[in-house]
């Protein structure tokens, strides 16, 4: 009998995903499967969440081991893919709750990215028109989703950054380093903390 996190896994698999150009003009349509599979990836819309407290530091998890897609790496708080039309940051908040238990308000965009990775253990690939989405959260300490998340970290921002130039960068789920530097010109353009300004 298959584990409620493969049975789970599964049934993401077959979700739809928004197909997409390079500017991220709407081309179609596709399973979460069909977009992730080798060898190419087919160029679909995600979004990442960065969530950020009053102290400069990120929300950061630890992506479970039975994860399809480079399992057992860091990244941003939470990343997903919204349904064919639906809003990325409606479909942000929605992931946040289902992951982590957290109730996100205001999610400022930080700008898209498209960037594609194969991962090494698998015969999957990331294509992605990556939506960046940036907010606060000072509030109760998340409540996992095992079968997404096997550990979560608050981080200074700066820290996590000098990290993925150094030897820890393999750590870090491909997509991280533009979400972290995409987060930190957001702040910096804001002035808030953690900025090193």
């Amino acid at each position: 009998m298959p584990s409620s996190a493969t049975s789970g896994q599964a049934a993401r698999e077959r979700l739809r995903v928004e197909l997409v150009d390079p500017t991220g003009r709407t081309t179609g349509s596709t399973t979460v499967h069909e977009a992730h599979t080798r060898p190419g990836g087919l160029l679909h819309r995600a979004f990442s969440v960065m969530l950020v407290n009053d102290r400069g530091e990120v929300l950061l998890q630890r992506r479970a081991a039975s994860k399809r897609r480079f399992p057992g790496l860091w990244t941003n708080t939470c990343c997903g893919h919204p349904a064919p039309g639906q809003d990325p940051a409606d479909a942000a908040r929605a992931r946040l709750l289902e992951e982590l238990g957290v109730r996100a308000g205001e999610l400022r965009p930080a700008g898209p990215f498209v960037y594609r990775a194969e991962d090494p253990t698998s015969e999957y690939v990331e294509h992605e028109y990556d939506h960046v989405l940036v907010g606060d959260h000072d509030g109760a300490p998340p409540a996992v989703d095992p079968d997404e998340v096997s550990e979560v970290a608050w981080r200074p921002l700066t820290e996590v950054l000098a990290e993925l130039d150094g030897p820890g960068a393999d750590s870090y789920t491909p997509w991280f380093r533009q979400v972290a530097h995409l987060t930190r010109e957001l702040r910096e353009s804001r002035a808030l903390p953690g900025t090193g300004h």
